[in-house]
């Protein structure tokens, strides 16, 4: 099985180089249209949906208000390598135009965990 997990963006070519710059993820170009673009995180496809797919999937009267944060209804959550490499990630997410949320700690379940937002305040 392969997962899709997508997100609606304003501008679904700055949320795509964000999230390459910051997860080093190849690009899916056969995939890119003036809707959507994607990248390969193994079996999984991170993809990045314009405006318009809100109505093309009968989803328009959940969009959020133009300008307004969207809600945290769900998040991803990436499971990079080491304690090291979340700290990388939570100090390159403010370079790249996000903010930390919660800045990198240790979990209850022994984890090295950080709360990020991408820079349309995705969580």
């Amino acid at each position: 099985m392969r997962v899709y997990f997508n997100l609606f963006c304003r501008d679904i070519e700055a949320q795509h180089a964000f999230y390459r710059a910051l997860l080093g993820l190849p690009d899916l170009a056969h995939k890119r249209s003036a809707l959507y673009c994607a990248l390969d995180a193994g079996s999984t496809e991170l993809g990045f949906n314009a405006a318009p797919a809100y109505e093309l999937l009968s989803l328009a009267a959940r969009q959020p208000p133009a300008g307004a944060p969207p809600p945290v209804t769900g998040y991803a959550t990436f499971m990079l390598g080491t304690p090291a490499a979340v700290e990388s990630a939570a100090r390159a997410t403010a370079a790249l135009g996000g903010r930390v949320v919660k800045p990198p700690y240790a979990t209850y379940y022994r984890e090295r965990q950080a709360v990020l937002e991408d820079p349309e305040g995705n969580v």
